[in-house]
């Protein structure tokens, strides 16, 4: 089988130059990525449905190779962001498939925007109030605005930290600490906002108000976090359906890519 070509493609938007991949024919399919990757996250469950669909896959505002704009970060622009994208491209209504922070964003277009949305595929979604979340965000508050003095201190004295049983802890919150400095939008986003002004954008209390398809992928062996919060999308959305994936855990687009693509093709079929 010929495999089918990718285009990249730009554009300004009122907020800033957006990038995205594009592939196949047919009924458009729009794909968001998660909040520690880009679009290339896609790829492969891309090219896995492209024959039968017209797939789009934009880096986020702030995100990859998208404009970085000097903003306050929020739910609701890059929702207002992905609908500009959607008018210029002249989509009218479209498939959503968002992983992670993407499906916050995709369930987030769908309760305000909900004439431009046919359905959601929600992967390992993010965007309701779990137990212990208000303590999370401050322990990655911290993280960020720890003196990074402090950060190096801890990486000479490691041999010593082994000797106290400490290594495995400052080990994980220097990885962590790694990964929120390499990825600013991300980080505005989920952390270093007020958490009122992210708690107001929580979907919890909204759920019931989505009135179309939801398919929701969780990776059995994901963090208890993330399987408590596909269980509330799948609970208090009307007609969302939860499926796990076993063995899959928090990469599914990357690492399941072909489990992924058939679950969306199976639910896009039953739309047609």
């Amino acid at each position: 089988m010929d495999t089918m070509l990718f285009r990249n493609s730009r554009r300004k938007l009122s907020q800033g130059l957006l990038f995205w991949r594009e592939v196949g024919n047919g009924t458009p399919v729009v794909f968001l990525h998660g909040a520690w990757c880009d679009s290339s996250e896609w790829v492969s469950t891309m090219e896995l449905i492209s024959r039968n669909f017209h797939c789009f896959a934009p880096d986020l505002l702030g995100f990859g190779e998208s404009e970085y704009p000097d903003i306050h970060h929020a739910i609701d622009l890059q929702v207002d962001c992905l609908v500009e994208f959607l008018q210029a491209l002249k989509l009218e209504k479209v498939y959503l498939v968002g992983h992670s922070l993407g499906a916050w964003i995709a369930a987030s277009c769908a309760l305000k925007y909900p004439e431009r949305v046919q359905g959601l595929v929600l992967v390992s979604p993010e965007g309701v109030e779990i137990d212990g979340q208000q303590k999370r965000w401050q322990t990655m508050r911290r993280l960020i605005k720890g003196p990074s003095l402090i950060f190096r201190f801890l990486q000479v004295f490691r041999p010593l930290a082994k000797m106290f049983g400490w290594e495995t802890k400052i080990e994980e919150d220097l990885q962590q600490r790694r990964i929120l400095l390499e990825n600013p939008t991300a980080t505005q986003l989920l952390y270093q906002r007020q958490y009122p002004e992210i708690e107001a954008e929580l979907l919890q209390e909204k759920l019931d108000l989505i009135q179309i398809p939801v398919l929701v992928l969780q990776g059995g062996k994901d963090t208890p976090d993330a399987l408590t919060r596909s269980k509330i999308y799948a609970r208090l959305t009307p007609q969302a359906e939860l499926k796990m994936i076993a063995h899959g855990e928090d990469d599914l687009p990357q690492s399941c890519a072909s489990i992924v693509a058939e679950e969306i093709r199976g639910f896009l079929n039953k739309g047609q």
